[in-house]
């Protein structure tokens, strides 16, 4: 077995933010998505609204610890339930339709979580392993 420093160049796995600022970005981001997706005309369907939601927990995901998934998730719901599927402008829960969004979103948020991690580990791994 050989010793190395790790400090001859070879860099650690990013730190992930800091989950208040994930959560600050997922009420700010999904404020900006559902009123510019609101822009765009009557969309009947909230399955535009899911998917862009989605997209953007799975971005927030992508740099955050595990621990703020729940809440990018709840964050996410709380602006497509009230915002981007009807009744527009009332916080409902409606069943099951409502835990398929919520799964959704919470699903985008850990996947974008889970496949960050693995990729930062695997480049990291590569670095301090010997060639």
């Amino acid at each position: 077995m050989e010793w190395q420093w790790l400090s001859a160049g070879a860099r650690a796995v990013p730190e992930p933010v800091a989950t208040p600022l994930v959560w600050a970005g997922a009420f700010l981001g999904s404020a900006v998505l559902v009123a510019g997706l609101n822009q765009l005309g009557d969309l009947v369907e909230p399955v535009f609204y899911l998917v862009a939601l989605s997209a953007l927990a799975a971005g927030l995901g992508a740099r955050a610890r595990v621990v703020a998934a729940p809440g990018t998730a709840g964050l996410c719901w709380l602006f497509l339930n009230g915002f981007g599927a009807p009744p527009i402008g009332e916080l409902t829960w409606s069943g099951p339709p409502d835990v398929l969004r919520m799964s959704c979103l919470l699903g985008a948020a850990l996947i974008g979580t889970v496949i960050s991690r693995l990729i930062g580990a695997r480049s990291a791994y590569r670095r301090v392993s010997p060639p």
